[in-house]
Order: structure tokens, then sequence, then C-alpha cells
């Protein structure tokens, strides 16, 4: 069974994304640390840079509320870069399903 990181990862290279995962394990404290707080996978192709976080399909609605309250979302934002949550699920006969969610900035709405 792949991760949702995993998944992730081939389709950000199938659209043609150059993509790096970010998000680092620190033993001492027993957890995983996200880039600015809320990257897992950095993606970039001529012209964009996407930060990514990469979830199961049910922790999205947390993911976004995370981000959102998160001081570096509309740093990241207001650099002219992107924002998406990937979340993952299995869907109908056990295919993988996705759903894509970018955020924009708060004036964006």
């Amino acid at each position: 069974m792949s991760s949702a990181t995993e998944r992730t990862l081939g389709r950000l290279r199938k659209e043609g994304y150059t993509v790096s995962i970010v998000e680092k394990w620190v033993p001492q404290a027993r957890r995983r640390i996200d880039a600015f707080g809320i990257i897992d996978i950095l993606a970039i192709r001529p012209g964009e840079t996407v930060g990514v976080q990469s979830t199961t399909y049910s922790n999205v609605s947390a993911h976004i509320k995370k981000a959102r309250e998160h001081e570096n979302l509309e740093k990241w934002l207001a650099a002219g870069n992107r924002f998406v949550i990937y979340g993952w699920r299995k869907g109908v006969r056990g295919v993988r399903a996705c759903r894509i969610v970018e955020l924009e900035t708060e004036g964006a709405k």
C-alpha cells in the first residue's frame, strides 16, 4: 500500500512537476515537522511553485483549518506561490480518489 505522500508525488510528477519532500522527521521530538509549518512537498515547474500538504481524505478539513490559522500561509501566498491540499481515499472498486483543495489569500475569497 502506498502512502498519501507517495500518491501525491506520483500525481504531481505526471502533471510535469519536479517534486521534493520537505517534511522532516525529528526523532528527539518524535514528530514530523512541515516546512514553514504547513508544507509536506514542494512542487515546481516553469513559472510555478506549489506548497503541498498531503493527507487522507477524512483529514482535509483539519488541514485546511490548520493552514488557514498558520501565520506562514499568507506569507507563502503573498510571495506568489500556490498552496494545495491533496486528500486521498480508497474509492469505488479500490481505485484511489483524490480531493484537491487550493487555498488562496483571505482577500481573494
